[in-house]
């Protein structure tokens, strides 16, 4: 009961900082006139155009400011892992914040950070997390539960938290692409990486980073107030980005890697209609989908923005639920 009630109350701080937050960025960004730029391939978004983006200051700002506060209050401690899981919280957050105020500097959806800028600060976020991780005792082994197997990488190890950062990021970033749809999807991952580590116990400082990801969830929930259809405001790259990593070293952390791929099912699909396109068309000049990612493919078919949402909402709470289920009784 302790559990459940310290839970519900970092939610419940992390969307009341969210909202009041909310009220606060709003505002300034329309006077900065941080207006994103909508595709002109889907001609439903075109009367978004201009609408405030970098909105994910709003969760990310206030799950740093309540984890900060709790600290100093001695009602949170700064484990060797929440330390990892905060550092690739800013630290991306931090890269999508310059790609997104490059791109609204030079009105231009091409002129953010380049590919290889980008990848370098991913590599330097990388190493870190690799040597905090490997200097906590942590071994570098993939393990699939299911089929008794445990792989040690050794030192690939770092690549392999690289492809796995890079990889949740840009997924997240690809969904980001409707009303509401990342931040409700990423709320559930989130829910659902709290409730694993709840139960981590093997975890160092497990109750600190179950707290995180409760905190954050209350934070994506706020966001949603001004997020869901229709949108005062936009995620933007430093929002996705930073959810997407965050996603990926909750998983590397808690040893559930590969559960990651259910967990964030719906940012795999997402991404896999992108590969799949692309693939499609330069080996068979034909497209399989009328648009990708493919929530873009619903609209062409005729559905509504907010009806999409809701139905990959429902895909990725009854994965992510079913990937909790699998953890406790198989």
């Amino acid at each position: 009961m302790y559990i459940l009630a310290k839970s519900v109350l970092a939610l419940m701080i992390g969307f009341i900082a969210s909202v009041m937050l909310g009220l606060v960025i709003i505002p300034l960004l329309r006077r900065v006139k941080a207006g994103q730029r909508t595709s002109i391939f889907v001609k439903a978004h075109q009367k978004k155009s201009g609408t405030p983006t970098m909105g994910g200051l709003i969760f990310t700002l206030s799950t740093i400011f309540t984890i900060l506060i709790l600290y100093i209050l001695d009602k949170l401690h700064i484990s060797s892992n929440l330390l990892i899981i905060l550092f690739v919280f800013f630290g991306y957050g931090l890269i999508g914040f310059v790609d997104d105020y490059l791109k609204i500097k030079y009105k231009s959806n091409e002129k953010g950070l380049t590919r290889i800028q980008k990848l370098i600060a991913q590599i330097i976020i990388a190493i870190f997390f690799f040597y905090i991780y490997m200097k906590n005792g942590s071994s570098p082994t993939i393990e699939i539960y299911a089929l008794n197997i445990e792989i040690n990488l050794g030192f690939l190890y770092g690549f392999f938290i690289l492809f796995m950062l890079v990889g949740t990021s840009n997924a997240v970033n690809l969904t980001d692409g409707l009303d509401g749809l990342a931040a409700g999807l990423s709320a559930i991952a989130f829910l659902i990486y709290g409730m694993i580590a709840w139960n981590s116990g093997w975890l160092v400082g497990y109750d600190d980073v179950a707290i995180f990801c409760f905190i954050l969830v209350g934070g994506l929930l706020g966001f949603l107030v001004f997020n869901s259809h229709p949108a005062k405001v936009f995620m933007g790259d430093v929002g996705s980005l930073a959810l997407g990593g965050t996603l990926a070293t909750l998983a590397i952390l808690t040893h559930r890697e590969l559960s990651l791929a259910i967990i964030g099912g719906v940012f795999v699909i997402e991404t896999l209609s992108v590969i799949i396109q692309i693939a499609s068309v330069k080996l068979r000049g034909k497209k399989v989908f009328p648009m990708t990612p493919i929530h873009h493919s619903f609209e062409k078919w005729g559905w509504s923005e907010s009806d999409i949402v809701r139905l990959f909402y429902v895909v990725g709470f009854i994965l992510g639920t079913g990937a909790i289920a699998y953890g406790v009784w198989f």
